[in-house]
């Protein structure tokens, strides 16, 4: 049995390490990432794999949250995944406060330090373009003012925390419903699609998807 570990390691060993330094970049560096909801709907869409910048924020051990070098902070409009305590699940959601930030929502209208964020309507559509300071992305509203996540009262971002909203505003599990995200449960930012397959149509490549800036 001894000769045949052996054996099996000698003729496998280059293969072992690749596989092995592949699983550590992918931890540590730069993965990707399945999108199952729609609760980023319209930028994120059901089936798409999103290309995930592990190293955006931070430098980590891999296979770990212990980060070695901060390497930069999230920043309102971002697109952030995250390892959810409070879900149990990693999840994928756009930075709208910061630490220290002063956040409302008003009839599906945010307001940050004070601030009336504006929207431009789309003409028959539900889709508007939310003009988040620098970084404006579109927003999917599709409820009335009364619905349960059209409104919260002002609330203080803590310090090493962070308020993610969804894109598709009625249909996220967001800090509406989690609360504020630790910093260190963020794995990395996203910024473009890798590829994307339909889940209602035999998954089939959604070729106009892939590579799709985000």
């Amino acid at each position: 049995m001894k000769n045949f570990w052996k054996n099996a390691w000698r003729e496998n060993k280059s293969f072992v390490i690749f596989l092995a330094l592949m699983f550590m970049f992918r931890s540590a560096c730069a993965d990707w990432n399945t999108v199952p909801t729609g609760s980023m709907n319209p930028t994120i869409i059901e089936g798409d794999r999103i290309a995930v910048n592990k190293m955006a924020y931070d430098l980590r051990i891999p296979f770990t949250h212990i980060s070695l070098r901060k390497l930069g902070d999230p920043e309102r409009g971002d697109i952030a995944v995250f390892d959810s305590k409070v879900s149990d699940k990693r999840l994928v959601k756009r930075v709208i406060g910061v630490p220290g930030d002063r956040v409302a929502m008003i009839n599906n209208q945010l307001l940050i330090n004070d601030a009336v964020i504006d929207y431009d309507k789309t003409e028959g559509s539900i889709d508007q373009v939310e003009h988040l300071f620098n970084t404006p992305h579109i927003v999917r509203i599709s409820s009335t003012n009364n619905h349960a996540f059209a409104n919260f009262p002002t609330v203080v971002v803590p310090a090493d925390h962070y308020l993610m909203l969804g894109d598709n505003r009625d249909r996220s599990a967001d800090s509406r419903v989690i609360g504020f995200v630790p910093r260190d449960e963020i794995v990395g930012r996203s910024r473009a699609v890798v590829m994307s397959l339909n889940y209602d149509n035999f998954y089939l490549p959604r070729m106009d998807r892939f590579f799709k800036s985000l």
